[in-house]
């Protein structure tokens, strides 16, 4: 192999040092131990990805509410576009598809849809007969349309029986009659999905209220259980952080289209906590309007209106609902008042009055639960919490950190993403931590990347580095979660496949020198 140099030998002694697991950590003040948490996501939210076969039932499921489409005449060759936005005028007239030729589908039957444009305005017929144009602020039965599909090509007709045509001037009118064929005429259109949504929403309103209720009375029943809090408590887990929606507030008949029963689930999750010596955070995960416009906050197409003063009202109401029953619960370690709000819709200003009156609506029920503030996701600084002053005591500030969704992320090898953690996160938990302020929670990570082919023993290092890197947290840390489609995302695989080793109670002496002289090994590798 050569002379190794001084900075390889110093690179090698580094990476073990930092693999080594400590043996202990200090615990935040207040807390009798740190949190070692998972997330038990997809379970009184829904999240399609973590549990796919949750759609399969669901008629014409690649059309279901907030999936985005472009329409491409197929004797024009050209787009169907909302001119601005819209507001006015549609055309039939880009060669590329961008944002205004891209429309949102608010699913009202199985093949009954309305069309929203990207400045928020609906495709309307005008009561048929004349041009279409992008400007109903509000849909009804004029922007209401019945898409007839073969593959990719559609007709779109209105219930009167016109079908939307193309005309030569490269205007949308409702006027063709008759039965248009699949072929290159005026009343084909080629249709693209673009992107989808899988969540509350989509599930209930794709199913509809009978179905959608049968279905998740049976997901909550089956998808988190009993054994599961004993699988956690077995392997040293402390917390659950549960997800939940604002319609919980409403259980059992809240509104449309959403499902009652996930207050019945989490009561019982409650007591599954308390037999199995856990605690519980209550997450709101899903905002009413939405915070973030994902099908994780059950956005019905993507958009944002959860500032509005009548929403942000809304959700304190929910806040007081579930602190008045879960305050006093022996099982309760804190709630957290919103999940992910968004960096780029939802203003510094909004989130801060909210959480100040999130925080004061717990404290009239509990000088002690810990009410935990998230960070926004975006181009957002979680230092800003740091400095808003939102409560006196027992305040905790989630960060969510993922190797992922970012391209920088793109091309890194096994050492890049191990250095980051050590290189970005520690020092930006440390800083938080002597901020003097709220408590620190790495409340969502996952042991995922985007390192294709990597080995177990691979897997185990990046585990390790983020197990060292968030226990140094003054709160703790919570796995994103418990169980999900995507193997390395479940918590339970990569405990019972040794993916994922939590510390020295769950790893023996020689698996550990070996994954530090395999680090070694891979530094000397890349260095050489």
């Amino acid at each position: 192999m050569g002379i190794i140099h001084r900075s390889m030998l110093a690179s090698c002694s580094l990476m073990v040092l930092l693999l080594l697991p400590r043996l202990s950590h200090s615990s935040a003040d207040g807390l009798s131990e740190k949190v070692r948490g998972v997330n038990l996501g997809g379970w009184l939210v829904v999240e399609g990805w973590i549990r796919p076969s949750l759609f399969d039932g669901i008629p014409n499921r690649d059309m279901l509410d907030g999936t985005e489409v472009q329409l491409k005449s197929v004797l024009l060759q050209k787009y169907v576009s909302a001119i601005d936005g819209g507001g006015g005028n549609v055309t039939v007239d880009k060669d590329v598809a961008s944002s205004w030729e891209t429309f949102k589908l608010w699913r009202v039957s199985e093949w009954e849809f309305q069309f929203r444009c990207f400045g928020g305005q609906f495709l309307t017929s005008n009561n048929g007969g004349g041009p279409v144009s992008a400007a109903a602020n509000s849909p009804s039965e004029s922007e209401t349309f019945y898409i007839e599909k073969n593959n990719t090509r559609i007709h779109i007709r209105l219930s009167n029986g016109n079908y939307i045509k193309v005309t030569e001037g490269s205007a949308l009118m409702v006027n063709y009659q008759g039965e248009p064929g699949w072929d290159n005429n005026d009343a084909t259109f080629e249709m693209t999905i673009v992107y989808n949504l899988h969540g509350d929403f989509q599930l209930a309103n794709g199913y509809g209220h009978d179905i959608a209720e049968e279905i998740l009375m049976d997901h909550r029943r089956n998808f988190v259980s009993s054994q599961d809090f004993a699988f956690l408590s077995q392997h040293g887990i402390n917390t659950v952080r549960i997800p939940v929606g604002w319609w919980i507030a409403y259980d059992p008949d809240p509104p449309a289209p959403f499902i009652g029963g996930s207050l019945a689930a989490l009561d019982r999750a409650f007591a599954w906590a308390k037999i199995h010596s856990l605690k519980c955070i209550i997450d709101l995960h899903a905002a009413p309007g939405s915070q973030n416009g994902m099908e994780h906050s059950a956005s019905r197409d993507g958009s944002i209106s959860w500032p509005t003063p009548d929403h942000v009202s809304q959700t304190l109401d929910v806040i007081d609902f579930l602190a008045a029953r879960y305050a006093n619960h022996s099982a309760l370690l804190g709630i957290e008042l919103l999940n992910e709000p968004s960096a780029a819709l939802v203003p510094l200003d909004i989130l801060v009055s909210y959480y100040t009156r999130g925080y004061q609506i717990v404290r009239n029920y509990s000088t002690s639960v810990y009410v935990i503030i998230c960070q926004r996701v975006g181009n957002a600084d979680p230092a800003e919490l740091y400095q808003a002053n939102i409560g006196t005591s027992n305040v905790v500030v989630d960060l969510h950190y993922y190797n992922l969704f970012d391209p920088y992320f793109d091309n890194m090898d096994v050492t890049g993403n191990i250095e980051f953690i050590y290189k970005k996160r520690v020092p930006q938990v440390q800083a938080l931590k002597s901020a003097n302020g709220p408590l620190v929670f790495i409340g969502e990570w996952v042991n995922e990347w985007k390192v294709a082919n990597a080995s177990r023993s691979e897997y185990q290092m990046f585990g390790m580095a983020q197990l060292e890197a968030y226990e140094d947290a003054s709160f703790g840390w919570c796995y994103w979660t418990l169980k999900n489609a995507r193997m390395h995302w479940d918590f339970k695989w990569n405990i019972n496949n040794r993916y994922l080793l939590l510390g020295s109670s769950s790893i023996r002496k020689p698996e550990l020198l070996l994954l530090c002289w395999l680090a070694c090994a891979i530094i000397l590798m890349q260095i050489g």
